[in-house]
């Protein structure tokens, strides 16, 4: 089988590279084995956190002094694409919103009691996180959230519900989004809160079936007159909307690197499909409109990939790469769509088949346009700064 690692960077150091192969083997030796009994099941079993977070995969980003590995956001961009070019984008997604997307907020922002508190366990994966921001009526428009939290003696109650919440099933910490300021226009007066699986008024009102990621779990909550403590609030009162914004930063530099690894794996595995399958007397990859269609595509993940890692830069020198990211995430996301139904295609009959890798990489390609910020919202990002 040939690899494709498109214009693997000089940006890369050692530990990266360790990195890469580290989850390179853990993706070949244990969840492409196991990943279709997950699927079927609609979760990822607790002890495969567990095994994750063992190896140090579940907190590289965050603080040494926690159990975390102190790393950049190169890191995060290596395990995005790694564990998405084991064709199961479920598994990607779940490990990614836990280590990346949820506890980078308590990472980031908590105190140094929340740190302790939560994140020994996170890291470890004896814990596995959530963030609860979208509802029913504000998805990529976060300012509209209607969640709310009012102050009452010791603490906060709050009430709303949240839905789309990867882990938000089999979850432990959850990172709620909610207005305290009803006063307060748009994205001023939210606040984030960290919740508890077991607080008696956060309720599991439904798992959704979905058309792709089946691996992980995907639910719909409602937090019925919820009680909080004081301590429970994640970083100033009124400044959630920004917390949320600049997490998205790294949840869209990690959505243009499960995109990139996906591209990856869906061009070699069709490299390989077209060398061996034969028609009119000669491979696939013998007529050059099928190779030169498989060129095509894989210049155009380079260029995304190339995207991907000038963002992980810029953004670990601390640079504002608000614009850039949201290319990336456009760029990236909508190379993928052209990618997997391309090589689908190349595949014939086969590609449609349930349970081939191919058919699977189509079906969860498709929340990569819609979830963290469509397309569009992307697209309106870059263009308010030109």
């Amino acid at each position: 089988m040939t690899e494709f690692d498109f214009l693997e960077p000089d940006l890369l150091d050692e530990d990266h590279r360790m990195i890469r192969e580290q989850v390179r083997r853990y993706v070949n030796d244990v969840i492409v084995p196991q990943a279709d009994a997950w699927e079927a099941a609609g979760e990822i079993p607790r002890q495969a956190f567990r095994d994750f977070g063992a190896l140090g995969f579940l907190g590289m980003r965050h603080p040494v002094e926690y159990g975390g590995g102190g790393l950049g956001s190169m890191a995060s961009v290596v395990l995005g694409e790694e564990l998405s070019r084991s064709t199961y984008g479920g598994v990607a997604s779940a490990f990614l919103v836990h280590s990346d997307m949820s506890m980078s907020h308590i990472a980031h922002r908590g105190t140094h009691e929340q740190k302790q508190r939560y994140l020994p366990d996170c890291i470890a994966g004896t814990k596995v996180g959530a963030i609860c921001v979208t509802e029913p009526h504000a998805g990529s428009d976060v300012a509209g959230l209607k969640t709310r939290a009012q102050r009452v003696d010791g603490g906060w109650v709050i009430n709303g519900s949240k839905t789309f919440i990867t882990n938000g099933v089999y979850g432990d910490i959850y990172i709620v989004a909610a207005r305290t300021d009803p006063a307060a226009k748009g994205s001023r007066g939210i606040s984030l809160f960290i919740v508890e699986k077991d607080n008696p008024g956060l309720k599991v009102t439904r798992k959704f079936e979905k058309h792709g990621w089946r691996a992980s779990d995907t639910a719909e909550l409602f937090l019925d007159d919820l009680r909080v403590a004081d301590d429970a609030l994640l970083g100033e009162e009124g400044k959630g909307f920004y917390y949320i914004m600049s997490t998205f930063q790294t949840e869209r530099l990690v959505a243009g690197a499960m995109s990139t690894g996906q591209c990856s794996k869906a061009i070699e595995l069709t490299v390989d499909y077209t060398r061996q399958r034969r028609a009119f007397g000669q491979t696939l990859w013998d007529q050059a409109v099928v190779r030169n269609k498989i060129a095509w595509m894989a210049s155009k993940t380079a260029a995304a990939r190339a995207l991907l890692y000038q963002c992980a830069q810029m953004i670990d020198e601390g640079k504002d790469t608000v614009r850039e990211v949201s290319m990336l995430k456009a760029f990236a996301c909508e190379t993928l769509q052209e990618v997997v139904h391309g090589c689908l295609q190349l595949h014939g009959g086969t590609g449609y088949i349930i349970g081939t890798p191919i058919e699977r990489m189509a079906r969860d390609a498709r929340i990569l346009t819609i979830g963290g910020g469509a397309t569009e919202v992307m697209l309106e990002e870059v263009a308010k700064r030109m």
